[in-house]
Order: C-alpha cells, then structure tokens, then sequence
C-alpha cells in the first residue's frame, strides 16, 4: 500500500477514536436536566395565591372605589391612594391616642374645629370626673378607603376603619382598680383638604359609626 494510503488510514482511525470518545461525554447528560428539575419542584396547584399583606396595611382597591376618586385624580392628578391610607392610618393611631391621654397639641392641627370642640368637651369631661386614660391598639388597624371626591376647592375622603384596642382607665381614687376594656371598634372617619393649598395635609372632619 503505497504511503500516502497509509497515511489515509491512520488519520481515518484516529478521527474515529476521537469521534467515538466526544460521544462517549457529549451523549451522557451532564448535571441536572429540565425534567429532573420538573419532578424535583412540582408546579404550584392553581389555586396558589400571593402571600398575604402585611397587618394593617391597607387593602386592595376594587373597582369601584377606583372610579369613585376619578373625580379627585382629576383635579389632584398626585393623589396617591395607597400613600393617603397610609397616612390616614398613622393619623387614625395618632388621634386616638391623643385623645385618650388629653393632649390637645397633638390634636389641634389634625382636626377641623369642629371636631376639636367636640374632642375638647369629651376631654374636658373625663377631667372633670379626676379620670386618666391610655389606649393601646392591639393589632394595627385595617383601613379602607370608601370614598374620596373633589367639590370646589375642597377635597374630602371617606376611610374605614377598623381596630381592636384596650382602654385602660384610672379614677382619681387611689385605691380603686383601673378599668380595662378591649373591644372591636369600627368607625368611618372623613378628612378634607384645601386643594391647591400650601398645606397638604389632610384634617379629620368627622367621624361614625360603621358596620363591622
């Protein structure tokens, strides 16, 4: 056989050697494949759903609140409702709080005079009878927003709220025992703002009672 045949040959043998070993590795699967990582982590069943939110946070709007504060998004395109509930509920804690300890400074600018004066007579009143009083809220209340709208230049908004506290109340005798009370209370509160004012900030305007 003449030696460039030879040659042939030999390079012929050494590809298929070489060939015959790159399937003997790229053949093999190599780490984990899609389908054992299918069987490893089965799918979530349909009716998996987010984690919930968390406590007090406020909840999800509907529809129809989304169209009922179209009329405010008009006029105040920077209203954020998320963000306003988010303030409501500090200012829910902050007033009745305030308002079971007496502290007017607190309450002043967060009311409108109104409600100041009716919160001033209720203060006034557990004064008089030598009455102290704390309020702890138990878990952080839930807030909903109901309604907001825009009528002039006054911007009004409707929240829910609802919150489990306990009151504890000590008389002016020394001897007696506090008096502690935890209820479920359940209230509709309404703040207003000047629109286009240098102040932002909403004050409450009134308050009632709501359905639990």
């Amino acid at each position: 056989m003449p030696p460039v045949q030879i040659q042939i040959v030999i390079f012929a043998v050494i590809a298929a050697v070489v060939l015959f070993q790159l399937y003997n590795v790229l053949g093999k699967k190599v780490g984990r494949q899609p389908e054992e990582d299918a069987r490893a982590k089965p799918a979530l069943p349909p009716t998996a759903s987010a984690p919930d939110q968390p406590a007090g946070r406020p909840h999800v709007l509907d529809a129809v609140t989304l169209a009922s504060i179209a009329g405010l998004k008009a006029r105040d395109p920077a209203f954020d409702p998320v963000r306003f509930l988010e303030g409501a509920r500090q200012a829910h804690e902050t007033i009745v709080r305030a308002y079971a300890a007496g502290d007017r400074e607190t309450l002043k600018p967060l009311l409108t005079p109104t409600v100041m004066a009716s919160f001033e007579a209720g203060i006034a009143a557990r004064e008089t009878r030598g009455e102290t009083e704390v309020a702890e809220f138990l878990h952080p209340a839930r807030a909903d927003l109901e309604q907001a709208s825009a009528e002039e230049n006054r911007a009004t908004a409707k929240v829910r709220f609802l919150a489990e506290l306990r009151n504890t109340v000590t008389t002016a005798d020394a001897a007696a025992e506090p008096q502690i009370e935890e209820r479920r209370v359940a209230e509709l509160w309404t703040f207003e703002r000047t629109l286009g004012a240098s102040d932002p900030n909403w004050v409450l305007a009134r308050t009632e009672p709501a359905a639990a």
